[in-house]
């Protein structure tokens, strides 16, 4: 079974697959047009999020038997096609969900505690101790929309900060715990302090932080994102924060992640969001570890094996 990687991978995947019996070529810097000319001569492909899958690629790769994702969105995979094609399509959000945990998590106290402003006020001399002072996470209500991979990572890392977390997921049931509290998104508009998102980018969920639902949350909160940053405009974002209804934010996604790409408006209102105290950016590296790179693979790896390919 031959398997083609189009992007770039931590190098054990290779011996973890030929180990299992596979035959690997890792072109990590192959561009779309060479993938048409010789997707066909595979069974197996693995991919980030370089190239999308989309029906015209899938036509030409007529002995595809299954797609291995090195991570967990999938907005880039025409899934109905896979479906219809009979196409397996393994994804490795175990890999790298502790990550996106801690980087969620790293992120809120870094905000909380002005730590990335306090360290160059003081790297410049500058020592302000009221200015800087902080917002203790204990006691708060954390509020999670979806409970997957990486909502269930987040709670578990919270378990030992005293706060009381809800969580919310409109295509599941029965997960609450001793530490986690199952609530309808009502119930969650009503009582959190801190909202953070982990669910996928789908027609759904686009842009399905408005006002209108923002306004309708009964207190101001502080909002984390690690998920995808389309689900939450950047005018959305500035509006919300310029009525006191989000106090702060944490973004390690964006609406547009490629800055030379921005429409005049678009690039006014990061700029806008970018001149706030209260925001935190990283770009996109939640899940993105050293560690996790690693354990991706050998998730992915055991999928496929377990599959039977």
């Amino acid at each position: 079974m031959k398997i083609l990687i189009i992007d770039e991978m931590h190098l054990s995947i290779i011996p973890l697959l030929e180990d299992a019996g596979y035959q690997v070529d890792y072109k990590p810097t192959i561009e779309r047009k060479e993938i048409e000319t010789i997707i066909e001569e595979y069974t197996g492909l693995i991919i980030r999020s370089k190239t999308p899958m989309d029906k015209p690629l899938l036509e030409k790769a007529v002995n595809l038997k299954f797609i291995g994702r090195a991570g967990a969105g999938l907005d880039k995979i025409d899934l109905k096609y896979l479906e219809r094609r009979d196409i397996k399509l393994f994804h490795a959000a175990e890999g790298n969900r502790d990550a996106v945990g801690e980087q969620a998590i790293g992120m809120l106290l870094s905000l909380f505690n002005h730590i990335a402003k306090a360290d160059q006020e003081v790297k410049k001399g500058i020592w302000k101790r009221e200015e800087n002072r902080g917002e203790e996470l204990q006691g708060k209500t954390f509020g999670i929309i979806g409970y997957g991979n990486m909502g269930g990572a987040i709670a578990r890392k919270l378990s030992g900060f005293d706060v009381n977390i809800l969580a919310y997921d409109k295509y599941k049931s029965g997960f609450g715990t001793f530490h986690v509290t199952e609530v309808g998104f009502r119930q969650l508009q009503e009582e959190v302090d801190i909202l953070s998102m982990h669910v996928p980018l789908t027609p759904e969920t686009r842009n399905f932080l408005t006002m209108e639902v923002l306004e309708q949350f009964a207190k101001p909160f502080y909002f984390i994102n690690t998920a995808r940053g389309e689900i939450i405009s950047f005018d959305t974002l500035n509006e919300a924060m310029d009525k006191g209804i989000i106090l702060g934010a944490v973004l390690d996604v964006l609406e547009n992640e490629k800055f030379s790409t921005f429409t005049k408006a678009q690039k006014a209102a990061f700029e806008k969001l970018a001149s706030r105290h209260n925001v935190v950016f990283s770009p996109h590296i939640a899940g993105w570890t050293h560690q996790s790179y690693e354990k991706i693979n050998q998730v992915l790896v055991e999928k496929i094996k377990g599959a039977g390919f």
